[in-house]
């Protein structure tokens, strides 16, 4: 068969509006998205649990009789973590363990120093009181989800974790909830979409308000935490998954080739794009694609992917494709070229990069160490990766001396009166003097 996906060249004077359309993400329909996460924010924030059993019986087609039905906690997930096999079980926590190697290195600490007039500055790392993480489970289930948020907070040292998962007919996943187990996660609530932002945002007679919410979801998830920020937290918008890699020649094609596939399975508004100065080894990965999409499983969405917002493009050379690299700041960034390191040091832009033909994107989804919780959309040239710092808080602490504060009054008082403000201009100035302790 032959595969539909664009087929670039850099080389051509139409490349830079070719590029420009392929990276264009349809929003075409963002505004009435938005106005139903809207709606639907507003009737969970009136209407609460009562809300919510509605919208999980219109949206998720599960009539639950009341809101017990849709709780888990901590012997839902005991259970099913027991009820798996267990080379399910030894993964999942051979994973856990490797994320929570690598986030335990990011841990910052309190510090303070005195300066020459006795000041005393600092800062202080407290992390949050409670946090949501939203799990995806409209097209499939994410268990790596699981263990990629909830372990970072409890490395954070985070109080109280609250899930939410939709189950599409009532179904529970046992991956999903073995994963809570093994993150320790303190309670879930089988809800999903703007119903669920709004009830971790708001709260409602069952579910727990939270002080920030946590991970990925579709079009309507990501309109609802753009609507509810500022009264919650939330780590990032998410759009379309993406994976861009770069190669030379020299990696094997079906592993490339299935790594562009592994992207571009997750649904049809998935990015996979190759860039190439090999026009033989493009071709050989054509040829390998029309080959081997026949035998996955999901096909159908690979396919749409591809056609949709695929392409293989040929490049001058591989400091070329390192520039729109960088231009196009993706989710996932692949080198497989056979010296990685020369690259890497000119890679600016990127959620997270994979370096060289050992290292594909895939275990970084489930098992490599980093959270699979990156920036998209080219919000990678502004954006982290989600981190144990998104878990916590700094409070920065001053304490001044009185000799201190009498040396500052002067470059206190000159900027509050330059700005208007003769208040703080007075405040500042009675440090001149001190303390009357007498008075």
């Amino acid at each position: 068969m032959k595969i539909d996906i664009a087929s670039l060249d850099t080389a051509d004077e139409s490349f830079t509006r070719e590029l420009d359309e392929l990276l264009r993400w349809d929003v075409s329909e963002d505004g009435e998205v938005a106005r139903v996460a809207a709606e639907v924010i507003h009737e969970v924030r009136s209407g609460g649990d009562a809300a919510l059993l509605g919208l999980t019986a219109r949206l998720d087609r599960f009539d639950a009789p009341n809101m017990a039905a849709l709780t888990l906690d901590q012997n839902d997930f005991a259970a099913a973590f027991e009820s798996l096999p267990i080379s399910d079980r030894e993964a999942l926590l051979a994973a856990a363990e490797r994320i929570t190697d690598y986030h335990e290195r990011q841990l910052g600490s309190d510090w303070e120093f005195t300066d020459a007039d006795g000041n005393r500055l600092g800062q202080r790392i407290t992390p949050l009181d409670r946090v949501g993480l939203y799990v995806p489970g409209g097209q499939a289930a994410y268990p790596s989800t699981v263990l990629m948020t909830a372990l970072l907070a409890r490395v954070a040292g985070v109080g109280e974790t609250v899930m939410t998962v939709p189950t599409p007919g009532g179904v529970r996943n046992p991956l999903v909830l073995a994963a809570a187990h093994v993150a320790k996660i303190d309670s879930a609530f089988t809800i999903g979409g703007a119903q669920a932002i709004a009830a971790l945002t708001y709260g409602t007679e069952t579910i727990p308000k939270v002080d920030k919410i946590v991970g990925p979801g579709g079009a309507y998830v990501a309109a609802a935490k753009r609507l509810v920020f500022g009264d919650v937290g939330i780590d990032m918008i998410a759009g379309p998954s993406e994976v861009l890699v770069i190669a030379d020649g020299t990696a094997p094609v079906e592993w490339v080739v299935l790594d562009l596939f592994s992207q571009a399975e997750h649904d049809a508004s998935a990015q996979a794009i190759l860039l190439c100065p090999d026009c033989a080894y493009l071709e050989a990965i054509e040829v390998a694609m029309a080959r081997l999409l026949p035998e996955r499983l999901r096909a159908k969405t690979i396919s749409a992917s591809l056609a949709s917002r695929g392409a293989l493009i040929k490049t001058r050379d591989l400091t070329e494709a390192v520039s729109i690299a960088n231009r196009i700041a993706p989710e996932h960034l692949e080198l497989a070229v056979i010296d990685p390191d020369a690259l890497l040091g000119k890679i600016r832009h990127a959620g997270a990069i994979f370096v060289g033909a050992h290292s594909p994107e895939v275990m970084g989804d489930y098992v490599a160490g980093p959270s699979h919780v990156l920036p998209t959309f080219g919000s990678a040239r502004f954006s982290s990766p989600l981190d144990v710092s998104d878990f916590q808080k700094r409070t920065s602490i001053v304490r001044l001396s009185a000799q201190g504060a009498q040396n500052m009054a002067r470059t206190a008082v000159t900027l509050a009166t330059g700005e208007g403000l003769e208040a703080h201009a007075r405040a500042a100035e009675l440090r001149l003097h001190g303390i009357d302790h007498n008075r």
